[in-house]
């Protein structure tokens, strides 16, 4: 194993390298805290099933399975070394912030559409299309080193014959079909309304909806004209957004074609070509590098420990984590609670400041946790220098609940400070503030974003701060429990890494 590449709901991505095939590949495993859930585990099972059903140069190919010694299965897929079409809209991003030309929207639109068709056409939903699972890789072609888009993730896939019984609802907010977030019997139009919705992004370089609740998204309002192309362009992608389903155009194939006659047709014809040339988002991060050699044996690991060693790999989104799918619900949540939590972690409060703090250190990394074992984050190695574990007495009801803040200096968390960290802590409450804390020490302050589904969760980018970038989150982890992450970082990749590993447990 390389490198974790990222995780999610229910499992963890490492970047390995496959010696049978001389490839860098991506192995997907079920994350720990969820091995004994015979659903999930199904579920994840599912998913390389219904990939290795469709051969397509469009969606993301398996190319093994099985288990580890601990009984989670793991899929071993292709390595998606370009990133998603999710970052290439993030300005924080490298190679990011600038938007496809109409030829690129084309292609990309194209060689997703086709995926999604051949997901149909072998009797698959996604039943998750957006921009966070429409996946860039590089490829050898006859012209050379081309970039593909290929549709992954098919962790809320079901098979269309079974489609009927579908009784859950899920799906991202500002893409998911009205049917499908009603927990209707969804079919292969659910999948071309979310890809409509993709569409618009594509073609406007804006969301078509802001959605922040499958409620939200149960009952949508026609989405704003597309701005930057005619009417006959629009009127397409309104078709596809149709509220009703019968109305959606017959299938994704015709879909597609029309939204392309239709932009040539006022644009004049367009160079989509076969390749898709934006730059990596970052070199350092998206070339795997060359293969092991010989004497290094297969499975040898890098230098950040392998799920297939002594203890599985702790961090990421896995299962109870701080984020993946996020959504709003109104709340009031006075800043000066916010400023109460952080007096407490910047001047120690009910926290033991100290240096020793039981965790597990890699090469420029360590996993910390807090007292109790209930939250865990994998930081980098010097943000240990200063660490409370001992829990807090949230501002709300004085009651003590977990936490954990980590930092390079006792005040990271002053206004003024360069210093960086991450603070986590339990709190009551049943829905997701309706404002965040803000920071006008920093320049800038994104507008807020959040998703839907197990976890519901909203966070706040901000930029140009003394130490770089901070980042709020706060997470619906439990009925009656919410999770609040800070981190200050001096990028954003730092930032969202250290996300990423926020793992909270027996919630």
């Amino acid at each position: 194993m390389r490198r974790r590449l990222g995780s999610g709901a229910f499992a963890t991505v490492w970047l390995a390298y496959d010696e049978q095939l001389d490839s860098p590949v991506a192995v997907k495993v079920l994350a720990e805290n969820w091995a004994d859930d015979g659903q999930v585990h199904r579920r994840f099972l599912e998913e390389g099933r219904y990939l290795r059903r469709v051969e397509s140069p469009y969606v993301v190919p398996v190319y093994d399975a099985g288990e580890l010694p601990d009984g989670r299965p793991y899929l071993v897929m292709a390595y998606a070394d370009q990133g998603t079409l999710a970052a290439r809209y993030d300005p924080s991003a490298p190679g990011g912030g600038t938007p496809p030309t109409p030829g690129q929207s084309l292609a990309v639109l194209r060689q997703v559409g086709a995926g999604l068709q051949a997901l149909h056409d072998r009797g698959v939903l996604h039943r998750d299309v957006k921009p966070a699972n429409v996946l860039f890789r590089t490829v050898e072609g006859s012209g050379g080193v081309q970039v593909r888009a290929m549709l992954g993730d098919l962790g809320l896939g079901k098979a269309l014959d079974a489609s009927s019984r579908l009784t859950m609802i899920a799906g991202t907010p500002s893409y998911v079909a009205p049917e499908q977030a009603q927990a209707e019997s969804p079919d292969a139009r659910a999948d071309q309304y979310s890809l409509g919705a993709l569409a618009y992004l594509l073609l406007s370089g804006r969301p078509a909806f802001r959605f922040t609740s499958l409620q939200q998204a149960a009952d949508p309002a026609p989405p704003e004209p597309l701005p930057g192309h005619p009417e006959a362009v629009d009127a397409v992608l309104r078709r596809a957004l149709a509220r009703d389903p019968d109305d959606r155009w017959p299938d994704v194939t015709t879909f597609v074609e029309a939204v392309g006659s239709a932009v040539e047709q006022s644009l004049g014809p367009v160079d989509d070509g076969p390749t898709l040339p934006w730059l990596p988002l970052d070199p350092d991060v998206t070339h795997a590098g060359a293969g092991p050699t010989s004497s290094a044996g297969r499975g040898a690991t890098s230098d950040e420990r392998s799920p297939v060693g002594e203890r599985a790999p702790v961090g990421g989104r896995a299962a109870r984590s701080a984020s993946d799918e996020r959504a709003s619900r109104p709340r009031s949540w006075p800043y000066a609670a916010a400023a109460l939590v952080l007096g407490a972690a910047a001047a120690g409060g009910s926290f033991v400041v100290a240096r020793d703090l039981a965790s597990e250190s890699v090469p420029d990394l360590a996993v910390v946790t807090d007292s109790s074992g209930t939250l865990e984050a994998q930081v980098p190695g010097e943000w240990t220098a200063v660490t409370g574990v001992d829990g807090w007495r949230a501002p709300q009801d004085d009651t003590e609940y977990a936490a954990l803040s980590v930092g390079t200096a006792r005040d990271w968390t002053a206004e003024a400070s360069t210093g960086h960290g991450v603070f986590l802590a339990l709190m009551p409450g049943s829905d997701l503030p309706d404002r965040m804390p803000g920071h006008p020490e920093c320049d800038t302050s994104a507008a807020p974003y959040s998703e839907g589904g197990s976890q519901p969760s909203r966070t706040v980018v901000h930029s140009g701060c003394p130490g770089g970038v901070t980042v709020e989150r706060v997470v619906q982890v439990a009925a009656d429990r919410l999770l609040w992450v800070q981190v200050r970082s001096p990028d954003t990749a730092t930032a969202n890494r250290v996300l990423d590993s926020v793992t909270t447990r027996g919630i």
